[in-house]
């Protein structure tokens, strides 16, 4: 990819002289000022490349080209040489206007909003109504403006266009001006992505005194040969399991599956067929088959993506003395980063943008990302365009957003190249409802029941009386005696709970296994430590207790022969049979369902239509949750009691949409309850003096007064934890954490060895999380 080079003037001695004018101050390594015109025609070349891939490449270099326009003014461009440059402070002058009012005249005034929210987000269209009005008329901002316009058209001519710049021609053949609103909205968020990244890219280059980062397109050919062939090697080394030959099945027809056109996948599995793998094979076939760039895994739950990332990494990155660069990239961490200006306003440029071959990450990152509005968090977006986009787990996917979710996917398979793959053992049915009507839907499998028989491999047992407690259930999992047994709950508070009764050195329900605990109040790292630690005693057929949130339940890759869940929703209930009797090596093994008087569940109305639909369906007397007839019904049922007009499914926020009001969308679409949303970095007790000092380094680099690019957040994701953001509040307050960059703090209060950043609040400030 071609970029301008930024024009140096050299004299005798080693001094540097410039002149025109300055888009940023002085880079630490050149000693060079960064020449506006170099930033708006490198960015413009960037965004245009990354918009060529769905049919908006002028669109987004005209953007990128007049992004920065406002900074020529000189006002702008004394403050940047004689305040921000001295002081480290932001210049303080607003520089977005000049490029709206260019971007409005030339693309329209719904994409002039990418210009205007470069930096703080995407507006709504009153405001660019209101900048544009005012811009018309006299007065500082006015004239700031229109002198900007002028000096930068001086040495960069192109800004000023006679003619109009179109989108592209299948936005207006739509037919339905909802249908094309709605479209629009995706296609602005996207562009705006092109342009940031782009912006960030060029900006990061200059202080880095380099071209711009952005990765060779990959060769997806290889990938799959090198795929397949560790594939094989993995499998020679696994122990032989009954179900082998059938996970063998899954992923012929997988891959068979892959030369189908692009569009809409279904890959219904039951929990242990080998989904991931197959998965895999699919994605990296289905890209060669089709020249599709990039293939995006999307997981509900951390350890999920700590797993698959793994998985992947075994059968894709490079031998570590290759000197190539790894194709994996995990990505987990959600920091906010933005601010309209301020002292942090380089931190922005920490953001990741996905560019590797394959991506590993959480649905909550994927789906915050395609409904938010401001630039770090959206910047990755354009990568989605020409990729394949496998969504693992999708029962998973709350129903308040389903609406929202599958309208966004529709136009990413039928407008931007991509191709979806929803991947479940419990897959719901999303055909039937309106957002799927008349979109293709490609089955992987050729007999899903038939495959299903054949993976029955437990029974359940149910426990759903009055008379269950905490107390009682914690007893019966220590009559087990030295049994293998997991315990999934909905909370981390009761997971607490449960893991003190178990572990506790008095009284009748302590058990004498070793008794681990997960949940995401552990760091990313700790979780995979236990979950290796586990997975090594059940190998070796040692007494082993896990006490879990509902992370390990869908997609972890561990065999316990006896189970026991919470009462949860019924595709809850069928993800925790998938930890029982995995590998088929029993006739049958066991899954205790129990319902105690005293545990948590979350208010959400919509998990309470799922909890009601349960009962209708499954029970004592009832079917088991891996009825997939009565699992159809049952969805059936839980989202018609949701209410015909979608109101508790997101329909809400498709009106949004509609109005292309960027900053209410954001506020409405929450995956998590943003209470339960904040990340925090633990140096954990015993960490190396090695250990230590990276951490402390990456923190140093994110606090820096200059881009450190994406890599110092990816080194500190294993260090990560998550709590209430009341919890994160109270510590700061106290003294038990720093703050790092944008909402991102450092803990440095009691982190438990077992059980991590331990709540202690009041049981009614109890928030439902994994």
């Amino acid at each position: 990819m071609s970029v301008t080079r930024r024009l140096v003037v050299r004299r005798s001695g080693g001094q540097v002289s410039e002149r025109g004018l300055f888009a940023h101050s002085r880079s630490p390594r050149s000693g060079c000022r960064h020449r506006l015109e170099d930033h708006l025609r490198g960015s413009a070349a960037l965004a245009r490349a990354f918009a060529e891939r769905f049919g908006a490449g002028d669109v987004a270099e005209y953007l990128a080209l007049v992004h920065d326009v406002g900074k020529g003014c000189c006002a702008w461009q004394n403050r940047l040489i004689f305040h921000a440059e001295p002081t480290g402070k932001p210049v303080g002058i607003p520089h977005k206007e000049a490029g709206t009012v260019l971007a409005a005249r030339t693309v329209g005034r719904q994409l002039a909003a990418v210009v205007q929210g470069h930096h703080g987000g995407l507006p709504d269209q009153k405001k660019i109504k209101d900048v544009l009005a005012e811009l018309r008329g006299a007065g500082v901002d006015a004239d700031r403006v229109r002198e900007a316009t002028e000096a930068v058209a001086r040495v960069v001519p192109e800004i000023l266009r006679e003619d109009r710049i179109s989108p592209p021609a299948w936005l207006a053949g739509l037919g339905s001006p909802q249908r094309q609103a709605l479209a629009l909205d995706v296609f602005t968020r996207i562009v705006f992505s092109c342009v940031v990244d782009a912006d960030y890219l060029d900006t990061e280059a200059h202080f880095a005194d380099r071209e711009p980062r952005t990765g060779a397109r990959a060769n997806m050919g290889m990938l799959l040969k090198r795929f397949e062939q560790r594939r094989l090697r993995l499998l020679a080394r696994r122990t032989a399991s009954p179900v082998d030959e059938l996970r063998e099945r899954v992923y012929a027809q997988a891959l068979a599956a892959a030369t189908g056109a692009p569009g809409m996948y279904l890959l219904h599995v039951p929990t242990g067929g080998a989904k991931t793998i197959a998965a895999g094979g699919f994605a990296l076939r289905h890209a060669v088959e089709h020249g599709l760039g990039r293939v995006v895994f999307a997981v509900p739950y951390i350890s999920i993506t700590e797993q698959n990332a793994e998985v992947y990494r075994g059968l894709l990155d490079p031998a570590p003395d290759s000197g190539e660069q790894p194709v994996v990239l995990e990505h987990h961490s959600s920091v906010e980063l933005d601010e309209e200006d301020g002292a942090g306003a380089w931190a922005r440029m920490a953001a990741e943008n996905w560019d590797a071959p394959v991506v590993v990450t959480t649905t909550v990152q994927l789906f915050q990302s395609l409904f938010a509005r401001k630039p770090s968090v959206m910047r990755k977006l354009h990568r989605l365009a020409g990729s394949v986009i496998v969504l693992d787990e999708v029962q998973a996917l709350p129903d308040r957003l389903l609406i929202p979710i599958l309208s966004v996917l529709r136009d990413l398979v039928e407008h931007f190249g991509a191709s979806v793959v929803l991947m479940s053992a419990t897959q719901p049915s999303f055909w039937s409802l309106a957002q799927m009507d008349g979109l293709p839907r490609h089955s992987m499998i050729e007999d899903v029941t038939g495959l299903f028989e054949e993976l029955r491999r437990v029974e359940y047992d149910w426990r759903l009386g009055r008379d269950v407690t905490w107390e009682s259930i914690a007893q019966e999992i220590a009559s087990e005696g030295g049994e293998q047994v997991l315990t999934i709950v909905n909370t981390t508070r009761d997971s607490a709970r449960l893991h003190r009764l178990l572990s506790s050195t008095e009284g009748e329900a302590r058990v004498t296994a070793p008794v681990w605990h997960l949940s995401t109040r552990m760091t990313a790292e700790h979780r995979r430590e236990v979950i290796k630690r586990v997975r090594g005693e059940l190998a070796a057929g040692r007494p082993v207790h896990v006490v879990s949130t509902s992370l390990i339940e869908a997609g972890v890759d561990v065999d316990f022969p006896r189970v026991y869940r919470a009462w949860a929703p019924a595709e809850a209930l069928q993800q925790a049979a998938g930890r029982c009797n995995r590998d088929g090596r029993l006739e049958r093994g066991t899954v205790v369902v129990f319902r105690p008087v005293d545990g948590g569940e979350p208010k959400d109305v919509s998990y309470r239509m799922a909890l009601q639909a349960s009962e209708e369906f499954f029970g004592p007397g009832r079917s088991d949750p891996d009825d997939l007839d009565a699992l159809s019904c049952y969805y059936e049922k839980r989202w018609a009691l949701l209410g015909a007009d979608g109101r508790f499914m997101g329909e809400g926020i498709e009106v949004l949409r509609r109005d292309w009001d960027f900053p209410a969308v954001a506020a409405e679409f929450q995956m998590i309850d943003s209470k339960y949303a904040q990340s925090v970095v633990v140096v954990r007790p015993g960490a190396s003096d090695a250990e230590r000092d990276l951490i402390e380094s990456d923190i140093a680099l994110l606090r820096a007064p200059f881009p450190s690019g994406p890599e110092p957040l990816r080194g500190l994701q294993p260090h990560m934890a998550t709590l209430p953001r009341h919890e994160v509040a109270e510590a700061l307050l106290v003294g038990f954490a720093e703050v790092v960059i944008g909402d991102l703090v450092v803990w440095r209060g009691v982190y438990d060895p077992v059980r991590g950043l331990e709540a202690e609040a009041p049981e009614d400030r109890g928030v439902y999380v994994l």
